[in-house]
C-alpha cells in the first residue's frame, strides 16, 4: 500500500490499466493514509468516505469494462473547497458556508470526473480563498507537511499540504494572486496556474473574477501537465473561457531548452529575497543554461506598482462577490434578530472572519463614489501597463524566470501578526494574475532549515507548452527531489 502512494497520478493510472493495482484499492490506501496524518495536518475540511469507496467501484468497472481508458483514470484526487460539488459539503473555509451544499458541480471538477477521477474530498484553504498562509480558515490551521511548526502557504494549502503529504495523488487549486504556485514552493509541489480563460470558473465560488484561475496541484510535472489537459475546456457557462485548439499540453514534456531564452527580471532579486532561495533559483537558471537555454538579466518595469494594483483590483471585486452572502438565499443566517437589517449585519458579522470582513471594507471603499477614480481606475490602469511591461519583455524571451516567493514557508502565526507583510510575499506572483499569464512553480532545492524553495517560470498567454517543456526539462537536469 505504502509503495503505491509514492507513485505519481500517470504511474497509478498505468498500474490501474494494468490491472496491477485497483482504484478501489489506491481509494482505500488514500483513505488510511487520510486518517493517519489529518489530525496532525488538517489539508481536509470534509471528507466522505463511503462517497469516495462508491465512487471508485463505479471507476473501477468502467476500466474494466474498456469505458476509461485515460491517463487519469481511477486516481484519487482532493478538490480546493471553493469549487462546487453536487451533494458533497461546500464551505469556502467559511463559517458563513458552513452548512452549504450545492446542487450542481464545477465544471473543471466535472471534467475530471469524466476522466474517471476519484473525489477524496475538499481541501482546507484561507476563508474565501483570501490569505497566503491557509491560517484564516474557519476550520482550524493546515500544517506543512516538511515541518509542521510552518505554514504551507495559501490559500490552496490544504491541496498543496495534501499532495506533498500523500494525501492524494494530485488536487485542484485556485489562483487569484498566486494561491496554487506559492504553496506548492512551500510545500515542494509543482502547481501551474493556466492562462486565464483556459480552465472555467463555472462553479467556482468567486474571489476576484477577472483574476481567477483554476489550475493542478501535483507531484511532477508530467502529472501536472496530464490534469491540465483534462481540466482545460471550453465552457459556454462561463463568459471568459477562451476556446483552445492547444490543449494537448502532455506532447510539451520534451527535454529541450536548446536556444530557449529566458529572462531574469533584476527587479526580482533585490530587497526582500531571501539570500538561500536567490542562490537556489539562479543554480537553477544556470542548470538550464547548461541544457542549452539563453539566459539573461533585464529590466521588468512595475514591479513595486503590482501589489497595490492587485490588492485593490481583488479587493474590489471581492467586495460585489461577496455580497449575495446575506443569511437569505443559503449559508448561515443568524438565529436571533430584529428586523431585516440587523440580520444582515449580524449574519454576516458572524459569518465572516477578520480577513475577509477587511477586504470587504477596502473593497467597498475602493469602489465608493468619492474614491472609485481615485483608487480603482488607477489600479485598472495599473494592471494594463503591467501587461504591456510583460509583452514587451515577450517579445524578446520565451520565459520568464524567478522565485515564487520570497522567503521559504514562515512560522505557524507570524504573517497574521503582520497583514501587509503577508500581502507583499506575494510580489513575484500577483503581476502574473493582473496580466492573466501561465506560470508554474516546482522545487528547486531547500534552505537550512530543510524547507523547500520553488522556482517560478511564467510564460506569455497561451504558451502553456513552453512552461512544461522548460519545467521538465529542468526537473530531469534536477533529479527526484526528496
Amino acid at each position: 500500500m505504502s509503495d503505491m502512494l509514492h507513485m505519481t497520478a500517470v504511474e497509478l493510472a498505468a498500474a490501474i490499466r494494468a490491472g496491477k493495482t485497483t482504484a478501489v484499492e489506491a481509494a482505500e490506501a488514500e483513505l488510511a493514509r487520510i486518517e493517519e496524518k489529518e489530525k496532525e495536518l488538517n489539508c481536509y475540511v470534509t471528507v466522505d468516505k463511503e462517497r469516495v469507496m462508491a465512487q471508485a467501484k463505479t471507476v473501477q468497472k468502467k476500466i474494466e469494462d474498456g469505458e476509461l481508458t485515460g491517463p487519469l483514470a481511477g486516481v484519487p484526487v482532493a478538490v480546493k473547497d471553493n469549487m462546487c460539488t453536487e451533494g458533497l459539503l461546500t464551505t469556502c473555509s467559511s463559517r458563513i458556508l458552513g452548512n452549504f451544499v450545492p446542487t450542481f458541480t464545477a465544471e473543471a471538477v466535472c471534467n475530471l470526473e469524466k476522466a474517471g477521477a476519484v473525489i477524496l474530498g475538499k481541501t482546507n484553504m484561507d476563508e474565501f480563498a483570501m490569505g497566503s498562509t491557509t491560517e484564516t480558515s474557519a476550520y482550524g490551521v493546515t500544517k506543512n507537511p516538511w515541518n509542521t511548526e510552518h505554514v504551507p502557504g495559501g490559500s490552496s494549502g490544504g491541496s498543496a499540504a495534501a499532495v506533498a503529504a500523500g494525501e492524494c495523488f494530485y488536487a485542484l487549486g485556485s489562483d487569484t494572486g498566486g494561491s496554487i504556485r506559492q504553496p506548492a514552493s512551500f510545500c515542494g509541489v509543482v502547481g501551474m496556474k493556466p492562462t486565464y480563460g483556459t480552465v472555467s470558473r463555472y462553479g467556482l465560488i468567486a474571489y476576484g473574477s477577472s483574476l481567477d484561475q483554476i489550475g493542478p496541484l501535483a507531484k511532477d510535472v508530467t502529472d501536472c501537465a496530464t490534469v491540465l489537459e483534462v481540466i482545460a475546456s471550453h465552457d459556454k457557462k462561463d463568459s471568459t473561457s477562451v476556446a483552445r485548439q492547444d490543449t494537448d499540453f502532455t506532447r510539451a514534456l520534451t527535454e529541450d531548452v536548446k536556444g530557449m531564452k529566458i529572462g531574469i527580471p533584476r527587479d526580482y532579486f533585490g530587497e526582500g529575497l531571501n539570500e538561500e532561495v536567490k542562490t537556489a533559483v539562479l543554480q537553477a537558471a544556470k542548470m538550464l543554461e547548461e541544457k542549452g537555454a539563453i539566459v539573461e538579466e533585464f529590466d521588468l518595469s512595475l514591479v513595486d506598482y503590482a501589489i497595490p494594483a492587485y490588492y485593490t483590483i481583488a479587493a474590489a471585486e471581492a467586495s460585489s462577490n461577496l455580497e449575495r452572502f446575506d443569511g437569505i438565499k443559503y449559508g448561515y443566517r443568524t438565529p436571533e434578530y430584529e428586523g431585516l437589517h440587523n440580520m444582515y449585519k449580524k449574519s454576516r458579522s458572524e459569518g465572516f472572519g477578520e480577513e475577509v470582513k477587511r477586504r470587504i471594507m477596502l473593497g467597498s471603499f475602493v469602489l465608493s463614489s468619492g474614491y472609485y477614480d481615485a483608487y480603482y481606475l488607477k489600479a485598472l490602469k495599473v494592471k494594463a501597463l503591467i501587461k504591456k511591461a510583460f509583452d514587451e519583455a515577450f517579445a524578446k524571451y520565451d520565459v520568464i524566470l524567478g522565485p515564487a516567493a520570497p522567503t521559504t514557508a514562515p512560522k505557524l502565526g507570524e504573517s497574521l501578526a503582520d497583514p501587509i507583510q503577508m500581502y507583499l510575499g506575494d510580489i513575484y506572483t500577483i503581476a502574473v494574475n493582473l496580466a492573466g499569464l501561465p506560470g508554474i512553480s516546482l522545487p528547486c532545492g531547500k534552505d537550512s532549515k530543510g524547507l523547500p524553495i520553488g522556482l517560478q517560470l511564467i510564460g506569455d498567454c497561451f504558451r502553456e507548452k513552453t512552461l512544461i517543456q522548460t519545467a521538465y526539462t529542468y526537473e530531469k537536469a534536477r533529479g527526484a527531489f526528496l
